[in-house]
């Protein structure tokens, strides 16, 4: 019988609370010891396996959504911000004739 019959009689939550390899005739109290805590090692590291691959895979579709959301805020804004600019060029008055030739003409400021 090797270490991977012997822990699927418990339930994986127990390998942390239950030794397993207590009570087998071949093992001397040192060899359970060691090797439930290899069972329980085998079984952390089975948990942040797990948890890595949600954690790789939820966040971008998390991400993804959200990204949407504020995509679709940011188009709105644009045309917004455009339709605005737009409105203060069509609200500035055109410039008359009288204000041309007056811009035109050399300034005759006498500067000391």
């Amino acid at each position: 019988m090797n270490i991977h019959d012997m822990t699927s009689y418990t339930l994986p939550n127990d390998i942390l609370n239950v030794n397993p390899y207590e009570s087998h005739p071949s093992l001397s109290p040192l060899e359970a010891s060691a090797l439930w805590e290899y069972a329980k090692l085998a079984y952390n590291v089975r948990m942040v396996t797990q948890k890595t691959r949600l954690l790789n895979e939820e966040p971008d579709k998390i991400m993804l959504a959200k990204l949407r959301v504020l995509e679709k805020k940011m188009g709105l804004v644009m045309t917004l911000f455009k339709a605005s600019v737009w409105g203060v060029i069509n609200e500035q008055p055109e410039p008359s004739p009288h204000s041309q030739e007056f811009n035109d003409s050399k300034d005759m400021t006498i500067r000391h």
